[in-house]
């Protein structure tokens, strides 16, 4: 197709347009998606949706600032990355409203967590960027060293769950190692990602280095099958996971993935009875439940059932549903109509699989907020295994609470699944506690907590939940490659005359 005539332009006029080369990309002829606050159906924008031309930018682009990136050291590269962190932290407010218009959580989280823990994110990989190197090895007559060299072009795709935690998590470590990075944030949620690359380029980030290209899932296709494109990471559903996988074995690029999970969080019955409902309404209906780590199996001793309920049901109660701005709002909205549909629907399915509907349940509106879908969180008991509530992933607060009489038995159970992401144990018998985990088929388990994701531990799933991991020293692997080289100090050993 002809290339667009592309012009310089920004989001002031109401669209919100691709970022590449360090600059926000107009073509009048591209469609336009509108963008709405989930919380009260304002529209925020509209938002250009990239075409294959746009594609062809970013990865050309990403190209040329890949060449300037990759030359320079990694204590340079860490030095214009922790500057980036420091603008971050000083819009912290500003952001954080912004993911809330955006997202529909309440600002008391996105305030707190979202944009800060980006901040940290960026801010270890910073600091870490220097120390990047390979090995050394003797040998007799010789010796051989490795070479920790960048991947190249990156492609990122986001979740509209942690919107600019996600870009954080993605382009941290991608960014220390000296690689480019194309972002594609979701559909859905698609503001925050393109003001991470403003204040990247402001940080003193080549251009390039990190561009967002707006669009459906078409212009990620196209750039998961480039093979100039080394590297998909995702964030998003099982099923997306495994078409990325599809479309990137054409080319053989490396793939980190972070999917879906149901999650078990195993109450045994010498819990600390309150710590462990804490950590079921944090692991379900923190967030509005739109979360993938999420213990929405909530096994429980059969001895501490009732006393466990009572007490859940006591402090669900007073959770604060509201307008997500207002500081006190503890529940927000669904993050579009649709979204939430399905979860009512799902809770539809778990009363006529027999499930009994212990709280919530149900739409609540929330008054100068009519047009968002506020769910009131949902606790459901007496479930079973075989339940839909049970087996699938609602991503909305939707608890299920299952009883069990002993450590295999539930062991066994809480494996049944074919997702492994998360899992948490609560009990003060830390042998036990440590046994079961040893156990438990996910990928990142919690003792005594839960939900809880420091940059400095890895973070990834077993099973259809993830592949490579992201966070820690263990990402490094996911976006360098090692060239292993060996030097001769003595001669060929010829069998030839």
């Amino acid at each position: 197709m002809p290339h667009p005539e592309y012009k310089e332009d920004n989001v002031q006029d109401g669209i919100l347009k691709s970022y590449i080369g360090g600059r926000y990309i107009d073509n009048p002829a591209l469609p336009l998606a509108d963008n709405f606050n989930p919380a009260n159906g304002e529209l925020l924008c509209k938002v250009q949706q990239a075409g294959a031309a746009e594609a062809e930018l970013a990865v050309k682009s990403a190209e040329a600032g890949f060449a300037v990136w990759s030359e320079m050291t990694g204590a340079e590269r860490g030095r214009i990355m922790n500057k980036a962190v420091g603008i971050l932290r000083a819009r912290n407010r500003e952001l954080a409203e912004l993911e809330v218009r955006d997202n529909g959580k309440p600002i008391q989280e996105a305030e707190v967590v979202d944009v800060l823990s980006g901040a940290d994110c960026i801010e270890y990989f910073a600091g870490m960027a220097a120390g990047i190197h390979g090995e050394h090895f003797p040998l007799k007559g010789a010796f051989a060293y490795t070479r920790r060299e960048p991947l190249g072009v990156c492609l990122g795709i986001g979740a509209w769950n942690y919107p600019i935690q996600i870009a954080c998590w993605k382009s941290a470590p991608a960014l220390a190692c000296g690689n480019a990075m194309i972002y594609k944030p979701s559909g859905m949620t698609p503001m925050s990602a393109a003001l991470l690359a403003e204040i990247y380029s402001e940080a003193g980030v080549p251009d390039g280095v990190f561009n967002v290209i707006q669009g459906s899932s078409a212009v990620a296709r196209q750039l998961i099958a480039d093979e100039r494109v080394a590297k998909v990471s995702i964030t998003g559903s099982v099923d997306t996971g495994k078409a990325i996988m599809k479309d990137a074995a054409g080319t053989l690029k490396r793939v980190t993935m972070e999917l879906g999970g149901k999650s078990p969080l195993i109450i045994f019955d010498d819990a600390d009875i309150e710590q462990a409902v804490s950590a079921a309404m944090l692991a379900n209906f923190y967030t509005q439940g739109e979360i993938c780590t999420n213990g929405t199996r909530v096994f429980v001793a059969r001895s501490i059932h009732a006393a466990f309920m009572q007490r859940l049901k006591e402090r669900t109660a007073l959770l604060k549903i509201g307008d997500p701005m207002h500081p006190d709002t503890q529940v927000g909205a669904q993050v579009s109509p649709s979204h939430a549909q399905s979860v009512l629907k799902y809770i539809d399915i778990g009363q006529s699989e027999g499930a009994v509907l212990a709280a919530g349940g149900q739409r609540v509106i929330v008054p100068g907020c009519e047009a968002g879908w506020f769910i009131a969180p949902t606790i459901f008991d007496q479930c079973r295994d075989d339940m839909r509530i049970v087996s699938e992933e609602i991503f909305g607060p939707v608890m299920s609470v299952l009883v069990f009489d002993d450590e295999a038995e539930v062991i066994q159970r809480a494996n049944a699944t074919r997702l492994g992401l998360a899992a948490g144990v609560f009990t003060r018998d830390l042998a036990r506690a440590h046994r079961v985990v040893a156990k438990l088929q996910a990928g990142v388990c919690w003792i005594n907590n839960y939900n809880i994701t420091p940059i400095e531990m890895p973070f990834g799933g077993y099973k259809e939940s993830g592949l490579g991991y992201e966070n820690s020293l263990t990402a490094i692997d996911c976006y360098t490659q090692r060239k292993s080289v060996y030097v001769e100090l003595t001669g060929v050993a010829s069998p030839y005359a």
